[in-house]
């Protein structure tokens, strides 16, 4: 009980205090959160993917098998969701948007400061990985998916090579693979930027929240949120066996895919004319039950 109560108060709490603050913001400047948003997506994040994996030790082969983990993770899930969706009765709007959040975890603004908070800066670099693959995925796959696979290829393209973390992920290998040393006047600025992601993320999850409402269906949502948090960790935990992870790569993978439904959902059910008020219920109701199985999991994984 003891181990639990600290993972919840040095892991967990302080991402609900700065959402909270998140939260509060919104209430009181609203309308603000797009552009909060919009400069944690194209500046910070990528300086954060840059600096964590271009001073990282890990492995070529660690970082394709955690690539490799987050397409089979969200690949399986998507499926299930498919399958589980149909006896739900869902409108075609609202069983698109279902598929959508049960496929896509937050791997972002919330799964990289418990991964930071939880496993040290190396299990961040680890998280990166996961995070940029997520977002190359949810720009191609899941504008398919939100445009009902039809006909959406060009906007697909478009929205892939509009991830600015994907190219820092390139800059970062580049540098390993050529052990270039990085001129201070280079690195500093994006240090410092990237040191603003993770308070960003967190302030930009809390407006985000702000948003929430009473959702229509919400046995449906109950479903979403039971297939997020409890059902993905267990097919997180049999594929890092399956690709042969271990160690802290094997808990950061795990965790991460216990991760709640991803905010970037609600933006595709904006774009897409989907069933925005449902896709947000669920992020909210997973985000703020989510520290119920995180600090179990995390438990779990130290133990």
């Amino acid at each position: 009980m003891t181990s639990l109560l600290s993972i919840l108060i040095s892991d967990v709490a302080p991402i609900f205090v700065i959402a909270g603050i998140g939260f509060l913001l919104e209430r009181r400047l609203g309308g603000s959160v797009k552009v909060l948003s919009s400069i944690s997506f194209n500046a910070l994040s990528p300086c954060l993917v840059f600096t964590q994996l271009a001073g990282s030790s890990m492995s070529a082969g660690d970082a394709g098998r955690m690539a490799a983990f987050c397409l089979l993770l969200t690949a399986i899930m998507g499926f299930i969701a498919r399958m589980v969706g149909s006896p739900l009765h869902l409108g075609g709007k609202t069983r698109t948007s279902f598929i959508l959040t049960v496929m896509f975890s937050n791997s972002g603004n919330f799964a990289l400061p418990v991964i930071l908070f939880a496993f040290g800066r190396e299990g961040l670099a680890h998280a990166s990985i996961y995070f940029v693959t997520s977002a190359v995925v949810v720009y191609t796959a899941g504008v398919f998916i939100a445009v009902h696979g039809g006909h959406g290829f060009q906007k697909a393209m478009s929205g892939m090579v509009r991830v600015p973390s994907l190219y820092a992920l390139a800059a970062a290998f580049i540098f390993l693979v050529t052990r270039t040393t990085i001129p201070i006047a280079i690195m500093r600025p994006i240090g410092m930027l990237s040191d603003a992601a993770i308070p960003m993320m967190l302030l930009v999850l809390g407006m985000q929240l702000k948003r929430a409402t009473f959702p229509e269906r919400p046995s449906a949502v109950l479903v979403a949120v039971a297939l997020s948090l409890l059902v993905a960790p267990v097919i997180g935990i049999t594929l890092s066996a399956l690709l042969g992870m271990t160690s802290l790569a094997r808990d950061v993978a795990i965790v991460v895919s216990a991760m709640p439904a991803a905010v970037v959902t609600t933006v595709l059910a904006l774009e897409f004319d989907l069933d925005s008020a449902f896709v947000t219920s669920v992020v909210f109701v997973s985000t703020l039950l989510s520290p119920l199985t995180l600090v179990l999991l995390i438990a779990y994984l130290k133990g």
